[in-house]
């Protein structure tokens, strides 16, 4: 047979075994999609973030260096004008005041705000985006887009700011400040900055809202350098030992806007490895219910000639081709919902994608997903002789004195269940991982919503919510729902793949009297025992892995709630395999026993 010939084969055998296996198929392309959909999200965070900082820097002439000082008298105005006269920069803007107070909205939510003093007419340099409304005017304000999304403000509503009300004329980016809630840069007289919100004003209006209620004061001073990349260089040319002044470079700005997203990543990184090995469980037990299928179907292909790297490529294609169909919704998933994930505040604007690097880590997942569910029993299948092969039937496990005799003490139900685990060790094991991995994801947000979380405001009481907070526990409840979704995808397969090849123990069990209740408890059972010892590491692998990234005065969850968690698994467990085992177990004896022996 000639190559094009094999290819053909090949993809209508693949295709016929998927038609005739349609669940199967979907459960592992749902595998593969959540967890290369969740290592791009993880791995693509930090690039996207700097490629907004960049788009937006380049769409609003962002400075490459801004000076600060809390101080006002002469000899800092004369300081920074010298810096502006440095042959190194090119272009400047200001010096313009920037002015602390507080903001309250028509709803009563309050905020610390500083108030930059523009003109009405940008420059060259720090030239804010209109994103709606229109620049500043005299007795209006310009809010930055991210602090008025977390307001809910827009364009034409009324803010009152150091107790006078202020239209909002217009809604706007930049990239002279971090994204919100840093747009402080420094306190006043120079100290460390608090989080805040970021409004602009005319330069006079500014002036008057200083003044008449007597606010503090920070003076700035936006510069553009002849290099960019420089901008070290000039520091340490620049730095003074009398005079107060802070420099916030570009590339620190860039850096700050990843602070936000400080525990984003490992929670999508190590989220992704979490689903990437219950995909793995899940598919390698759905592989093992249909081994015996397919060393018939190894056996049928070698009667009629086939070679074993044939044999192989049929085995494996299907298996790669729904990983790489999976890889590709994935990325699909990834590449949509990035823009949400890199950039929670809306302070920046630009389109976000994935690298090639991304693409091919993810890419990487799918494969090893599909190979290691898949290698076994394609390897089985090949070196099974071709008369065995196409006589071959479920796989007989050993028989063990010592587990007869003990289990002959027990109860039936507990009697069939203990035969079962200790008959496929291997199910058992990754049964156990199977919840291990699920506790540990349950453990990771219970801990989190246990940390106290410190509002935006001066005295950590404002309204207004954490974003970062928010945000970690958005994408912590996500990864969790999808763990949950993985693994009760992975008992049912494998209580179902265990009641399929014990079919003929459980028929013989009940002609000795075992009822089908019986049989259906033990079915249950024989998932429970594995489940057990899972719950119980779990928790504390879930809380030896949060202690490898958490901060140092982190706050353990309750221990109620993690015995509850634990708890809540084996019931949740034992739920989900009552529907399965109640229908193997309804199976009428008499055909069992026939197909088992024709």
């Amino acid at each position: 047979m000639n190559v094009v010939g094999s290819v053909v084969l090949v993809v209508r055998l693949v295709l016929a075994d998927v038609r005739r296996h349609k669940v199967q198929a979907a459960m592992l392309l749902l595998a593969v999609t959540v967890a290369t959909a969740t290592m791009a999200l993880g791995l693509s965070l930090r690039g996207v973030s700097d490629a907004l900082y960049a788009q937006t820097r380049a769409a609003t002439a962002g400075p490459d260096m801004v000076a600060l000082s809390g101080m006002t008298d002469p000899d800092v105005t004369a300081a920074l004008a010298a810096l502006a006269d440095d042959p190194e920069v090119v272009a400047h803007h200001g010096p313009y005041r920037i002015v602390y107070a507080d903001l309250t909205t028509r709803d009563s939510t309050s905020s610390p705000v500083v108030v930059q003093g523009f003109a009405e007419t940008p420059g060259t340099v720090n030239r804010p985006l209109v994103t709606s409304g229109q620049w500043v005017r005299s007795g209006g304000t310009v809010l930055e887009r991210g602090f008025a999304t977390a307001l809910g403000v827009g364009a034409g509503d009324h803010v009152t700011i150091a107790g006078r009300s202020y239209p909002v004329v217009g809604i706007a980016v930049t990239a002279a400040t971090p994204v919100y809630p840093w747009a402080t840069q420094i306190g006043p007289y120079g100290g460390p900055g608090d989080y805040s919100g970021l409004a602009w004003m005319t330069s006079s209006d500014a002036r008057t809202l200083a003044s008449s209620h007597d606010l503090p004061v920070t003076l700035a001073l936006d510069l553009k350098l002849r290099d960019p990349a420089g901008t070290e260089a000039f520091l340490d040319a620049h730095r003074s030992a009398t005079l107060r002044v802070n420099f916030h470079t570009w590339q620190f700005t860039a850096k700050q806007d990843l602070v936000i997203l400080k525990d984003s990543q490992p929670i999508l990184v190590v989220g992704s490895w979490l689903l990437g090995f219950l995909a793995i469980t899940g598919v390698a037990a759905l592989a093992a219910g249909r081994a015996a299928e397919q060393t018939r179907r190894a056996g049928l292909l070698k009667a009629v000639g086939a070679t074993p790297g044939l044999i192989a490529a049929v085995l494996l294609t299907e298996f790669l081709a729904l990983a790489l169909a999976g890889d590709a919704l994935g990325l699909m998933i990834a590449r949509e919902t990035l823009p949400a994930v890199a950039s929670p505040t809306a302070s920046r604007i630009g389109a976000a994608g994935l690298t090639g690097g991304t693409v091919a880590a993810a890419t990487v997942l799918a494969v090893v997903v599909a190979v290691l569910s898949a290698l076994r029993p394609t390897l089985r299948a090949m070196r099974t002789a071709t008369v065995t092969a196409l006589t071959a039937t479920a796989r007989q496990p050993r028989h063990r004195p010592w587990l007869t005799a003990l289990s002959a003490l027990l109860p039936t139900p507990l009697l069939l269940g203990l035969r079962l685990t200790a008959r496929r060790p291997g199910r058992a094991v990754l049964q156990a991982c199977s919840t291990a991995t699920t506790l540990i994801a349950i453990v990771a947000l219970l801990t989190l919503y246990a940390q106290p979380e410190r509002g935006y405001g001066l005295d950590g009481s404002s309204v207004l919510p954490n974003l970062r907070g928010v945000h970690d526990r958005r994408l912590m409840v996500a990864i969790t729902v999808l763990l949950i979704a993985l693994a009760v995808v992975n008992t049912l397969t494998f209580t179902w793949t265990t009641a399929i090849e014990a079919r003929a123990n459980m028929a013989i069990a009940r002609t000795l009297g075992a009822t089908p209740g019986q049989i259906s408890a033990g079915l249950s059972v024989a998932q429970l025992l594995p489940a057990l010892p899972g719950a119980v590491i779990g928790v504390p692998l879930g809380l030896g892995l949060l202690s490898l990234f958490a901060a140092g005065n982190w706050e353990l969850p309750s221990s109620l709630w993690l015995l509850g968690a634990a708890l809540a698994t084996l019931l949740a467990t034992a739920a989900l395999t009552a529907l399965p085992a109640h229908l193997a177990a309804r199976r009428p004896v008499a055909q069992t026993l026939s197909a088992e022996t024709a």
